[in-house]
């Protein structure tokens, strides 16, 4: 594994100084939606706290770029409304079934089924807002190949395709290069899309968009692989959700497939591989302005929910 970004760049400081700016932006976010029920349940979802990895991301890899964090705020903020959806989503009866996210009861418990989809679909449909009408100053063409990005992670080619091999799989034997797909399309096509977008905003070179689609796909599948582990060793006061469930559902996960012991070998070779793809671009002891990314690497692998 490559060396450890070096601590002269503060991440604990960055991680929460960052998290503070999207919470702040993600507060801002919604707008007087009527029926006033339909935003308390967006709402509900939305703030319900979490590390917020994914605007995070964002916002590093347009800084990488060259750009300006309050340009991909946005852009960050519709990524978190993409995920929120699919966490309420993905948490319904006829999807993973949980009664539990992020330490306290999911939204359809809360709100119901019905209001429950109906949330989650306007915060679909709120994050293309974001991009498309509220990221001033920003040239068309940059904008357009944001959404691009944001369809791609968020319909069938991704995260939506994703889960349907997912729920397919459930008590099934599923191999390798099938867990990876759903995993790649389920969890890593909306990293990617949060490092892409990001770079794109600021115009990143083709060279730069290569090497963020390496990091995305590594860090994207030790993310997953993390999960899985943590769903079999965490407990759910830890994750914030219920842990086991994978298990009572009978998936296929990388503990299941690899063991437990192989799966975190996968997951730092994974992480490495991003890392290493960011080379050119980590000048310096402290990574450059490569250090955020390369550090939230390594936080993938070290999480503990």
């Amino acid at each position: 594994m490559t060396a450890a970004v070096s601590t002269a760049f503060d991440f604990t400081a960055y991680l929460e100084d960052s998290r503070l700016r999207v919470e702040e932006a993600l507060d801002g976010a919604l707008g007087p939606e009527r029926p006033e029920v339909l935003r308390e349940a967006m709402r509900y979802s939305l703030l319900a706290g979490g590390k917020r990895l994914r605007p995070i991301l964002c916002l590093a890899a347009c800084d990488l770029a060259g750009g300006r964090a309050e340009q991909a705020m946005p852009t960050a903020v519709a990524l978190e409304m993409i995920h929120t959806m699919s966490l309420i989503h993905d948490d319904l009866p006829a999807m993973d079934n949980d009664d539990l996210r992020r330490g306290r009861p999911t939204n359809h418990k809360v709100y119901g089924e019905a209001r429950a989809i109906l949330a989650g679909d306007a915060l679909l449909t709120r994050a293309f807002e974001m991009v498309a009408l509220r990221s001033p100053g920003l040239p068309a063409e940059r904008l357009l190949a944001v959404v691009g990005e944001l369809s791609l992670a968020s319909g069938a080619p991704g995260l939506v395709g994703g889960q349907v091999v997912d729920l397919d799989s459930e008590g099934k034997e599923v191999d390798l290069d099938t867990l990876e797909y759903i995993h790649l399309h389920k969890t890593g096509a909306l990293l990617r899309a949060c490092v892409l977008s990001g770079a794109l905003i600021a115009g990143a070179s083709d060279e730069l968009l290569e090497a963020l689609r390496t990091y995305a796909r590594g860090i994207g599948l030790a993310f997953q692989i993390i999960d899985d582990i943590l769903d079999v060793t965490a407990s759910s006061e830890v994750l914030g959700k219920t842990a086991g469930k994978d298990l009572s559902a009978d998936k296929t996960t990388y503990p299941k497939l690899l063991g437990l012991e192989e799966s975190r070998r996968r997951a730092v070779a994974l992480v490495a591989e991003a890392k290493a793809a960011l080379t050119p671009w980590s000048d310096g002891l402290a990574g450059g302005r490569a250090a955020p990314l390369l550090a939230l690497a390594d936080f993938i692998t070290g999480r503990d929910r």
